[in-house]
């Protein structure tokens, strides 16, 4: 046995099995990898803002003086801004690298080896990611033809084991943009165990938060994000609300200085700027419902109608992988998913109305082709 091999051994067995998250490609490799100048690649595979940030943390990031200084563990001015925001009290918040790291956090605070956590594919992946990662057992509940919950199978699946701890559902849901509607997580709520329902493109949909629903419920956490709605993806900023049994747990576990001082600094700044930052939302929307009508011009696509910034559409008569490969040789990129329950479906982020008009053009030569 080589010294390699033994020092392999080391590795968690879990983790040498497991299959690792797949992100998007970074963009300096695309272009590269393309041959396409960065500037001249239309970017709508990973559901950012193409409008971009608020002006505002530009001149929040170059005034901060204290990057040297370890930040406020307790996020408290970011806390507070997001209380003014959601009508939440600041003590019901906890902020985090990204509404990703507040997943982990939550896994780790209820989730042991054998312990079991309710999936409902096809959704955000990190749901799996981080139960497999912390030695849970994910119990995948499929979505129906339309991409609703299965509440049923669910309600009946969670009454048969202790041993099932948390139920991850999605608000719109990636990938299709589908919303729950307030009877099912009534329902969902009455099941003993932790709903986590991720909010990550709820200003999308009309701003129809149940954030003030976990006043109500101790068994309700919902998770919001600045990447989407506030342009902030590349800072890595999100927050969640919970009861307060949850909070004093938590803040046991997360790490002390989880958000830096650029992110918490852009995030205020953002929740200054609300107003413009609504103003492009209501422009993606906008944009979201005309994507969606000129979509089915093409007789290859069958798209589903969305509450998010993004449009899952069914590939009909032609492969969806190929479709997508089709684009991203004309600068274009839309994402594919790999899953026998997506292999022929694509989903597209809405761009600016000049992105769809590329995406169009593109979409109108690879159809001929």
């Amino acid at each position: 046995m080589s010294s390699k091999t033994h020092y392999q051994n080391l590795v968690r067995s879990d983790i040498a099995d497991m299959d690792p998250y797949t992100p998007i490609v970074p963009f300096d490799v695309l272009s590269k990898r393309l041959g396409i100048p960065a500037k001249d690649i239309i970017k709508l595979d990973a559901n950012e803002n193409p409008y971009g940030p608020s002006p505002s943390i530009y001149r929040a990031l170059a005034d901060e003086k204290d990057y040297h200084i370890y930040p406020d563990p307790d996020s408290t001015a970011l806390r507070e801004a997001l209380s003014r925001y959601t009508g939440i009290n600041a003590t019901h918040i906890i902020a985090g690298q990204g509404a990703d790291e507040l997943i982990d956090l939550i896994v780790r605070l209820f989730v042991t080896p054998g312990d079991a956590v309710i999936n409902c594919p096809p959704t955000f992946g990190m749901y799996r990611f981080d139960t497999e990662l912390n030695g849970g057992k994910i119990i995948d509940v499929e979505r129906k033809s339309d991409f609703s919950l299965d509440t049923e199978s669910i309600v009946e699946i969670a009454g048969s084991s202790k041993n099932i701890k948390i139920l991850f559902i999605t608000s719109p849901n990636n990938p299709d943009g589908s919303i729950l509607s307030d009877v099912c997580l009534r329902q969902l709520l009455q099941l003993p165990l932790i709903v986590v329902l991720d909010e990550a493109y709820i200003e999308f949909a009309g701003n129809d938060s149940r954030a003030d629903w976990v006043l109500e419920h101790e068994n309700l956490v919902v998770l919001r994000t600045f990447s989407k709605w506030a342009g902030l993806a590349g800072l890595r900023v999100g927050y969640g609300i919970f009861p307060h049994w949850i909070i004093s747990h938590l803040l046991k576990i997360k790490q002390p200085y989880n958000v830096n001082v650029a992110g918490s600094a852009a995030a205020v700044a953002s929740l200054s700027d609300v107003h413009r930052l609504q103003k492009n939302v209501k422009k993606i929307v906008e944009e979201r419902e005309r994507l969606y009508l000129v979509l089915q011009n093409f007789d290859f696509l069958d798209p589903y109608p969305s509450e998010a910034n993004f449009i899952l559409s069914r590939v009909v008569g032609r492969d969806a992988a190929g479709l997508k490969a089709a684009l991203a040789e004309r600068g274009i990129l839309i994402r594919y998913f790999n899953t026998p329950r997506l292999q022929d479906h694509v989903r597209i982020s809405v761009g600016t109305p000049a992105q769809t008009a590329a995406l169009l053009d593109a979409l109108e030569v690879v159809g001929s082709q």
